[in-house]
């Protein structure tokens, strides 16, 4: 499957600093931090009235918190929620327990990782409530279900909040673009579980970190897990064909993009390969790395 083939939806109507509601009991606020990961920016979501759960309250931008606490005048906020802790999603988190008192619950991540990552971690990350699979949240009105879903990051968790059976699905599933996986903290393996767990799943509607909500989750999930196994077969491919090393299928694989996205690709190819050499699809001539030679699987 093809990118053009993943019913993505890029046109969102916003303006920034402006608290809209996305769903009855939701409301959005986008980052100003657009850009060839984020889209437009991040969306932050208000969850609730009165008391509320803040979910992703995105990059410590003056103007975003400024914006966020300008739409939280009047109202308490109970928690703190967080998806995952790239950058643009955890950091603000403290300066809204510093001004709320409200407590920052997630998860923390199984490594740091390398430094050479994409998007770079909140490596100071603490909750004050650490989450598992099945965390339940509550507020008048609302409650929210942790639903474990690593593979973009091993910490990263989608919420589902009960009331209009809706999937807050962080960067799993964005409606605008395919999500990265990039090693050594994102894992094909886990991610490809993840998408599987979500097709499962019957949510309505899905609210991203990134983009517009997703109206019609079961069909984009489907569509999102067959472009990654259209991605290895690519590989297969490429290896059958004596392309041996990551660059030279970037070059390949993507030579729709601009060169500048070659690095970001490369991460994925990265943790595909990872995926396909412990699978026994692919052959390597040590531990998998960006610099590997690799190889179709030797037939003993």
């Amino acid at each position: 499957m093809s990118l053009a083939e993943i019913p993505f939806r890029k046109a969102m109507p916003f303006e920034y600093g402006v608290a809209a509601e996305v769903t009855p009991g939701v409301r959005r606020i986008i980052a100003e931090n657009p850009s060839s990961f984020t889209h437009v920016g991040t969306n932050t979501y208000l969850v609730g009235s009165g008391e509320v759960a803040v979910i992703d309250p995105g990059p410590l931008i003056e103007q975003h918190v400024d914006n966020i606490e300008k739409a939280l005048e009047g109202e308490t906020v109970t928690h703190i929620v967080v998806t995952h802790t790239h950058m643009d999603h955890s950091p603000a988190s403290d300066w809204l327990k510093e001004l709320t008192g409200a407590p920052i619950v997630g998860a923390l991540p199984r490594s740091q990782g390398d430094g050479k990552a994409v998007e770079a971690s909140q490596e100071d990350f603490a909750p004050d409530i650490e989450i598992s699979n099945g965390s339940e949240i509550n507020g008048p009105g609302w409650t929210l279900d942790a639903v474990f879903t690593p593979g973009h990051m091993s910490n990263h968790y989608c919420f589902r909040l009960r009331e209009g059976n809706t999937l807050f699905s962080g960067d799993h599933v964005m409606g605008w673009n395919t999500s990265i996986v990039s090693p050594p903290d994102g894992n094909m393996l886990e991610y490809l579980d993840s998408l599987r767990l979500c097709m499962a799943r019957d949510e309505v509607m899905y609210l991203p970190g990134h983009g517009p909500e997703i109206k019609k989750p079961a069909p984009f999930v489907r569509a999102y897990l067959n472009h990654r196994m259209m991605r290895e077969g690519e590989i297969t491919k490429c290896l059958e064909s004596g392309t041996t090393t990551i660059t030279e299928m970037v070059r390949r694989m993507y030579s729709h993009l601009p060169e500048k996205m070659y690095g970001p690709a490369s991460r994925s190819v990265l943790a595909h390969m990872e995926h396909m050499v412990e699978t026994n699809r692919a052959d390597c001539d040590g531990p998998v790395t960006i610099n590997s030679i690799f190889a179709p699987p030797s037939r003993n």
